[in-house]
C-alpha cells in the first residue's frame, strides 16, 4: 500500500518535557523527530499534537515546539489519543487515511493509539526512529505488536521520500537538505 501525501496526516504524541529526559536515546529522538516534522510541514502534511496531562508532564519539548511553529495541542488524560473526543474530531475533519506517528512512549500511548486507529479504519504509520520508550525492550515489544496488528513500520527518511515520490522539485531539494 503506497502512502501518499494527499491522504496523510502527522501526529506528534506526548513529546513532553518532564518525561523526555528519561526516554531511551532522547537526543537522537529529538533530532529525528524534528527532521520528520519539518519534512512533513515542507510537503504540506497537516499535523496534530497531543499532550498527556500537561500539568504533570509539561509542554512539548522546546526543540519540537520551534519546528512545529504555531499550533494548539490536544490535551488528553487517556493513554490512547483515540479516547480523546477532540482528537477523533480533528481526524474526522482532516479526513485522511494514513496517520504518520512520532511520539512517546512507544509501548503505552503510541501503541494504544495505533491499535485504536486500526480498529477505526485508519492506516497508522509508525516512524520507528521517531518513537521511543524509557526502556528499549518496551519499544521493541511495542513495535512487534503494532506490526502484528497491521501498522506500517518505517523510518523518517523512507517516509519523507515516499511522500515525495519524485526528485527534481523544490520539496525534494528541501527534504534532501534535511536528511543530510
Amino acid at each position: 500500500m503506497r502512502i501518499t501525501k494527499n491522504n496523510s496526516i502527522g501526529v506528534v504524541i506526548d513529546m513532553q518535557s518532564r518525561l523526555y529526559p528519561y526516554i531511551h536515546e532522547h537526543e537522537q529522538l529529538t533530532k529525528n523527530s524534528a527532521i520528520l516534522i519539518e519534512g512533513l510541514k515542507e510537503i504540506g502534511i497537516p499535523l496534530v499534537v497531543t499532550q498527556q496531562y500537561t500539568k504533570g508532564l509539561g509542554e512539548t519539548i522546546d526543540p519540537l515546539r520551534e519546528v512545529l511553529g504555531a499550533y494548539e495541542h490536544i490535551e488528553k488524560m487517556a493513554f490512547s489519543c483515540c479516547d480523546e473526543p477532540a482528537f477523533n474530531e480533528e481526524l474526522a475533519v482532516i479526513a485522511k487515511k494514513f496517520v504518520i506517528i512520532t511520539g512517546i512512549e512507544t509501548h503505552v500511548c503510541v501503541m494504544q493509539t495505533v491499535v485504536d486507529l486500526i480498529a477505526s479504519g485508519y492506516a497508522p504509520v509508525v516512524v520507528e526512529d521517531c518513537v521511543s520508550s524509557r526502556r528499549l525492550n518496551d519499544k521493541h515489544m511495542a513495535i512487534a505488536r503494532m506490526r502484528q496488528e497491521g501498522a506500517v513500520i518505517t523510518t523518517y527518511e523512507s517516509m519523507l521520500f515516499e511522500l515525495l515520490r519524485h526528485s527534481g522539485t523544490d520539496e525534494f531539494r528541501a527534504i534532501s537538505k534535511l536528511v543530510k
